[in-house]
């Protein structure tokens, strides 16, 4: 939970096993639009499974100085998310500000004025776009993560994050395959392709939301992540940057059949 453990102000929220968890995405922000970024990096901590409903947010405070934004920005984004139905501000001596429990799963933007709103639809171009830099980038941090010299912290964590994937119901599928992918491309060190990640991610699924999660198709991917995460442990390089390459193609072949 994001409030289980005390952090240090401007430090990464670290599990259990030791990789950075719910605050992976809450970093610096480097570009001028500091609340529509503010906004992005809650969204994509919420909806990328890095945090679970229920589970409680730093103190504005905190999310200020590890976002390097003022608290009213921050406080500014998390009304927005709130009205957005992602958060829920509850009062009162345990009171603070909580992921909502139903999380809104369909497509959406951000306006340039912050505002979230639904997205009504893709075109087969932007489709074609999410899916062809998914392919650049999730590949690559395949092979730097399996390149990588990893703790044994780091080890369980990723074959940890696999098991639970694995295992999970329909329902909390995305979210700890997303989690899953993060944390790969977070063994790269590689905070810049992190992001990247998230953001596409972001689109990923809101893609993969508007088709049905076929029980084949989910075997298959797990079956997938077990070749790409056991290549990652054993320093494959090559072979999990193929099975990887062979995993989001077979996303990508799925939206292209059932969104055009």
């Amino acid at each position: 939970m994001l409030q289980e453990n005390q952090i240090e102000p401007g430090q990464p929220e670290v599990t259990s096993a030791g990789l950075v968890s719910s605050a992976l995405l809450l970093t610096r922000i480097r570009s001028g639009n500091a609340y529509e970024e503010t906004v992005e990096r809650l969204l994509q901590t919420i909806r990328l499974g890095l945090a679970h409903p229920g589970d409680q947010l730093p103190p504005e405070r905190e999310l200020a100085l590890l976002l390097e934004v003022s608290r009213d920005t921050v406080r500014d984004a998390i009304s927005s998310l709130v009205d957005a139905g992602y958060l829920v501000i509850r009062r009162g001596r345990y009171g603070g500000t909580f992921i909502a429990d139903n999380i809104p799963t369909g497509p959406l933007v951000i306006t340039r004025d912050g505002e979230v709103q639904e997205r009504q639809s893709y075109s087969k171009e932007e489709i074609q776009d999410v899916m062809l830099f998914r392919q650049v980038l999730e590949p690559g941090a395949a092979y730097l993560a399996a390149s990588s010299e990893l703790t044994g912290e780091m080890r369980d964590s990723l074959w940890q994050a696999h098991l639970e994937t694995n295992a999970a119901n329909v329902d909390d599928y995305r979210r700890l395959d997303s989690r899953l992918h993060l944390l790969i491309a977070e063994l790269t060190g590689s905070n810049s392709l992190v992001t990247q990640i998230a953001h596409n991610r972001m689109r990923v699924n809101e893609l993969l939301n508007e088709i049905p999660l076929l029980p084949p198709n989910l075997t298959h991917s797990n079956d997938q992540h077990q070749e790409i995460v056991m290549a990652i442990l054993t320093g494959q390089a090559d072979v999990a940057q193929a099975v990887m390459r062979d995993h989001v193609s077979g996303s990508a072949a799925l939206l292209r059949g059932f969104l055009g």
